[in-house]
């Protein structure tokens, strides 16, 4: 939980005590003492480094040797974290390359204690990597063993190591994290990757049979190759179709070059095509291929179609000239970085020269703010309505951002966008705020101070307040239920896992949980491969 510990909004006060301990349907939270809660972190610290024997620990716990101690004498030595190295900020805003150097993990390795074989850090990462043994296997120099462990569970370990917030995963949840500072899992894992794979590795399905089986994956995002590499594995032939030229969905179009460098995506399409991945490109599901042919064709169709729809704030003056969409302004950048073409939907936007003004405070802000400022922007400031501390964005972006000169504006409200004499937006009105009282969902709202307003100057204006699903109109005469949100309904209490209401149709990701995190979106996507392959064996099987 000391992942998620930040987002808490500590709200004991309300009247019918904390929303978490009130909404608990097994009524198993109670409100602990500052007194308890030390108590608890130390026996905590204690158990995670003498390994005690629990349900996700070790059978023989290192606690019961002689030298129990030993953990406990190793956190007290363990050395500082260490990040990579990065260029200059100066530097850095001068292009859209990668901002980190080369990291050697062998000392950062070193500093893991190794707490079980299923530890904590593997419990709170949504995919359950193999984390503690892949560290393990760096410590010995066997790169080769490391990353064919880490892709048991993961097909796109060089990416999520750049992209994951791990500080809210599984850094988060590390037994030095409050000690020396949590191991640098993400570098590790990124340096395990791009080493195996630059000298040659890949991954062996020498042993796999085809069972003859084809499924049909809508989207080439992180939903839709996990899940492709993992039915590729069982022997099922997956064909991916997408509507860019590319693959990797958001990953390639939404993130920019300078956190993600595209060349990654080219290597692992040419390794999933080397396994045995079908890609259908430039190919739209429901313009340039019916769903009713996908459910002829294939024994099974996976949707993992991404959330492509920006939501709006209500702001008056939001369709006003110099207001963007963040999504349609960071696919734009990164096709003109990529050397493709821009489209009507998505025109590219040269912030050079401008005031901008980011609202809002996630990874897509920060990706925003980050963009505006290599374009050469006079300034540029994200404005949120809650403090830093609730800011639901990587904290190493906000760090990264502020290195490269951003500027910060918190506790603010946006009320409407002033407009010059052409209609164009030239400023942000907004009102000062204070945390107030919980909202429905527990967490503390905004509440606007009355006589707080002032005018931001702005020549471009980026709202970043997050996605909603797309229509999909094809998916919806194929009988597939959606929620009232629009997305689709389906999860592990389906009969197979992630199974729509069209007994063919599987769907995981941003399409069915909303917009969310890279590893989250991978994690359904093998959920809902596994589905299918239990739907296939269960078609398969005769009955008796």
């Amino acid at each position: 939980m000391k992942a998620s510990a930040h987002k808490c909004d500590l709200c004991q006060g309300r009247e019918a005590g904390p929303a978490c301990v009130e909404n608990c349907p097994a009524q198993a939270l109670t409100l602990a003492d500052d007194e308890t809660l030390i108590t608890l972190a130390k026996q905590r610290r204690l158990r995670s480094a003498c390994q005690e024997v629990q349900p996700w620990q070790r059978a023989t716990p290192l606690c019961s040797q002689p030298n129990a101690g030993a953990k406990v004498r190793q956190m007290a030595m363990t050395p500082p974290r260490g990040e990579p190295d990065k260029l200059a900020a100066e530097v850095r805003k001068s292009h859209f390359e990668e901002i980190y150097q080369p990291f050697t993990p062998q000392q950062q390795a070193a500093r893991c204690l190794t707490c079980g074989e299923h530890s904590i850090c593997e419990w709170t990462c949504p995919l359950h990597n193999h984390i503690p043994q892949w560290i393990e296997l760096v410590k010995a120099g066997n790169i080769a063993a490391a990353v064919a462990l880490s892709h048991q569970t993961n097909c796109l370990p060089e990416i999520t190591g750049r992209v994951c917030p791990q500080d809210r995963l599984c850094e988060g949840a590390c037994t030095l994290r409050d000690e020396s500072g949590a191991v640098t899992i993400g570098n590790i894992e990124r340096y395990i990757s791009d080493q195996a794979l630059a000298s040659g590795w890949r991954p062996d399905l020498s042993q796999v049979k085809p069972s003859g089986k084809r499924v049909a994956i809508i989207g080439a995002g992180p939903a839709g190759l996990a899940c492709a590499d993992m039915l590729v594995r069982h022997g099922v032939q997956p064909v991916v179709f997408d509507r860019h030229p590319e693959i990797g969905g958001l990953l390639t179009f939404g993130i920019p070059a300078f956190k993600l460098d595209k060349s990654l995506l080219a290597r692992r399409r040419a390794i999933f095509s080397e396994m045995g991945i079908r890609f259908e490109l430039n190919c739209e599901v429901g313009k340039d291929i019916s769903m009713a042919t996908l459910l002829a064709d294939y024994d099974a169709v996976f949707v993992g179609a991404g959330t492509y729809r920006s939501m709006k704030a209500g702001l008056p003056n939001e369709e006003a000239p110099g207001v963007y969409d963040a999504l349609p302004f960071l696919i734009a950048n990164t096709k003109q970085v990529m050397g493709l073409a821009a489209s009507a939907q998505e025109p590219y936007v040269n912030t050079a020269g401008l005031n901008v003004v980011v609202l809002g405070g996630g990874d897509t802000a920060m990706d925003c703010v980050r963009t505006a400022l290599r374009h050469g922007a006079r300034q540029v400031t994200c404005a949120y309505r809650r403090d830093e501390a609730n800011m639901p964005g990587s904290k190493k972006e906000v760090k990264n951002a502020r290195e490269e000169g951003a500027l910060f504006e918190f506790n603010v409200q946006p009320v409407t966008l002033e407009l010059d004499e052409n209609g164009r937006v030239n400023g942000v009105r907004f009102l000062r705020t204070e945390l107030g009282a919980p909202d429905a969902g527990g967490r503390r709202r905004p509440t606007p101070i009355p006589g707080s307003e002032f005018v931001m100057p702005a020549d471009a204006v980026i709202m970043a307040f997050g996605f909603h699903p797309h229509r999909m109109p094809w998916l919806e005469a194929a009988g597939v239920a959606l929620d009232s949100q629009g997305r689709i309904k389906a999860g592990v209490e389906s009969r197979y896992r992630y199974q729509t209401s069209q007994e063919k149709i599987f769907a995981g990701g941003d399409a069915v949980r909303g917009a969310d995190l890279v590893v989250t979106a991978m994690a359904e996507g093998r959920h809902a491969a596994q589905g299918i392959l239990d739907y296939l064996a269960r078609k398969t099987t005769p009955l008796h």
